[in-house]
């Protein structure tokens, strides 16, 4: 259920101040840097971004343009560059009811989008078809969060993720505006925690099983086994006489194989 939030879009101009928060950084199992406001909170993960706005419409709005202008600014008023984020080079997706995940196609891109927020002074997440702006952050301190973060990412399962076999076992396909191709596999040996792997359209990570429905006492008919992903993901498998089928997000995929 999506929660009710007050939303307001902040105009981009040159009285506008940056939210003035500590960065702070968080070890295994899933790294990240972050930096929370009263009302926003950005994290940076190995390989991807999540910002949650000050309201739910412009999480909604961010995800129905596929688009978000990621600027840097060396102060208050001065940008010296920007990346846009949308189609071609990301996809953006609403998770946890409410903060905007940002899932980039070359890793080289979120490199240098890490570059430049530790090397300035104030990120501006805007739209990207206008100069209105979603939120300001202030940098001060980042710069070593993002140190510790790519210290950690080095030695994280998602690391490993590129030499892991892909599972094989049922597909399934289909999706909303974004198609995705989805398989997984319970590993005969958990790794640690984690005791599965899932594969999305090619990219595998690591996942842990869970058997109850959310501490429900009754799960609903077909419900087979929850999948929660290294990246917070959660895939519901479920089973149904010779129907086969999977929930993702807001989406429903069906076998495909």
């Amino acid at each position: 259920m999506k929660n009710t939030f007050w939303s307001a879009c902040l105009m981009c101009c040159l009285s506008a101040a940056p939210a003035l928060a500590e960065w702070g950084f968080s070890g295994s199992p899933l790294p990240n840097a972050f930096i929370q406001t009263n009302n926003m909170t950005l994290e940076l993960q190995c390989d991807r971004i999540r910002f949650a706005p000050a309201g739910y419409q412009d999480s909604e709005d961010m995800v129905k343009k596929q688009g978000l202008s990621i600027r840097f600014m060396k102060n208050g008023a001065t940008e010296v560059g920007a990346f846009q984020a949308g189609q071609g080079n990301a996809t953006l997706r609403i998770v946890d009811n409410y903060p905007v995940e940002v899932v980039f196609q070359d890793s080289a891109d979120y490199q240098f989008i890490l570059d430049q927020i530790a090397a300035n002074a104030v990120l501006n997440l805007s739209m990207a078809d206008q100069d209105v702006s979603y939120g300001l952050f202030d940098l001060k301190g980042s710069g070593k969060a993002i140190r510790s973060l790519r210290s950690s990412c080095g030695s994280t399962p998602k690391a490993a993720n590129s030499t892991m076999e892909a599972p094989e076992g049922v597909v399934y396909c289909g999706g909303g505006q974004v198609k995705r191709q989805i398989e997984y596999l319970i590993l005969d040996k958990a790794q640690g925690q984690w005791d599965a792997v899932v594969t999305v359209n090619g990219t595998t990570m690591s996942a842990m099983t869970a058997y109850s429905y959310f501490g429900n006492a009754e799960p609903p008919r077909g419900f087979v086994v929850a999948l929660l992903g290294e990246d917070r993901s959660e895939f519901l498998v479920f089973k149904d006489g010779n129907k086969n089928w999977l929930e993702y997000g807001d989406y429903q995929y069906n076998q495909c194989n």
